[in-house]
């Protein structure tokens, strides 16, 4: 089996701001991983990433708010949407952003 691509795509936000959300299903998990997904899920503001889900090989699930950087507890592709969502919706709330 080949990696697979469920989900890229790049959704303009605003004049300001864009969400792009990729999501591969993979042969085999990456190294460090129980499961069989590689994902990037970021929302971009002026030029730069404000919030981003990714996880690495070695490193882990994992997501960025600003500079801060927190381990993830990935469940599911659909799960990672949904907090993700959350998270943007969250973000613009604090940030004045419609």
């Amino acid at each position: 089996m080949k990696a697979h691509c469920l989900f890229n795509t790049r959704v303009v936000t605003s004049e300001r701001a864009f969400v792009q959300i990729v999501i591969w299903h993979l042969p085999a998990p990456l190294r460090g991983s129980s499961y069989s997904f590689k994902y990037r899920l970021a929302l971009v503001v002026d030029g730069v990433c404000v919030l981003r889900y990714d996880n690495e090989a070695g490193k882990g699930d994992h997501r960025h708010a600003g500079a801060i950087e927190q381990a993830y507890a990935f469940v599911s592709p659909q799960q990672l949407m949904a907090d993700f969502q959350h998270d943007v919706q969250r973000w613009r709330d604090e940030h004045g952003h419609s």
